[in-house]
């Protein structure tokens, strides 16, 4: 028997499967910078047509809902409200409406990325998820921002705008992010199918606004409206923030493993719905 000949077998059986990995890592690799390059496109392309051509355009996106929350709080400081709870209600509202407009902000837009952006679908290289994905990014950026600015405004303004359950805020968030990422794919795929679906869901919007509860206490109501309410994900998301808030808030509503299973069903089963009419999307 030729043993050097065996040698070589083993040391090619032992250093093949290494190969084998080290070229399916390089093609991952390849693979997720190519969809980050294309992410990239869709991204600069969106900043041209919908943020003026410049990146001061796309500040002032951030600055729609903190409008939206200031004005809002104006309305009801000069009509002398009372708090619902709490010592100030500029933070109150703050914890409701920063989590119901993230929501609402990042799935409409998502809605209509697809469809706003179908020209560069003629490229092969560009899927639908792409600029679902790519629009959720520039749609996070944005909420980051309006974050940042609603705290150091209320900051400013002499109120204490940090939770005293700082892990907690943040993954209350967190959470509904990932289900207005997930709804966003849902309502960015029936839309490029149905386009009037994105009037409807710009509606329902609104309907979600009203019943979200950052406006009043929800916990406070009798079950019978509070119950069905609190089926909402952005009602979760609301009660959940302002319990990392108050000490004393009531979280009798609070499920968080329902507002995460929600967000996390939302986003693989959007996922999978434009996995399985991708062709149609593509074809028009």
């Amino acid at each position: 028997m030729n043993f050097s000949a065996v040698g070589e077998m083993d040391l090619d059986l032992d250093i093949g499967p290494t190969k084998k990995g080290q070229r399916h890592g390089t093609w991952l690799a390849a693979a997720l910078q190519e969809k980050l390059h294309v992410m990239k496109a869709v991204m600069l392309r969106d900043l041209r047509t919908r943020f003026f051509d410049h990146g001061i355009g796309f500040l002032i996106v951030s600055w729609w809902p903190l409008a939206h929350i200031f004005i809002l709080l104006f309305i009801y400081q000069v009509s002398n409200r009372a708090t619902p709870f709490g010592d100030s209600l500029r933070v109150f509202f703050a914890t409701g409406l920063i989590p119901t407009l993230l929501f609402t902000y990042v799935s409409r837009f998502m809605s209509l990325s697809v469809i706003l952006n179908k020209p560069m679908l003629a490229f092969p290289v560009v899927q639908v998820v792409d600029i679902l994905m790519a629009r959720a990014a520039l749609e996070i950026v944005a909420a980051a921002l309006t974050l940042a600015q609603a705290l150091l405004i209320l900051w400013l303004m002499g109120d204490n705008p940090f939770p005293y359950d700082l892990e907690q805020a943040v993954l209350a968030y967190l959470t509904i992010l990932l289900a207005a990422i997930g709804v966003g794919i849902w309502a960015g795929v029936i839309t490029m199918i149905m386009p009037f679906f994105a009037t409807l869901y710009a509606l329902f919007c609104i309907i979600i606004y009203l019943a979200s509860g950052s406006l009043f206490v929800v916990s406070a109501l009798p079950d019978a409206f509070a119950i069905p309410l609190a089926y909402s994900p952005v009602v979760q998301a609301v009660e959940w923030m302002r319990s990392a808030y108050y000490p004393s808030y009531s979280d009798r509503l609070v499920d968080k493993t329902y507002l995460l299973h929600f967000a996390l069903v939302s986003v693989f089963s959007g996922l999978f719905m434009e996995r399985v009419f991708r062709r149609i999307l593509i074809e028009g």
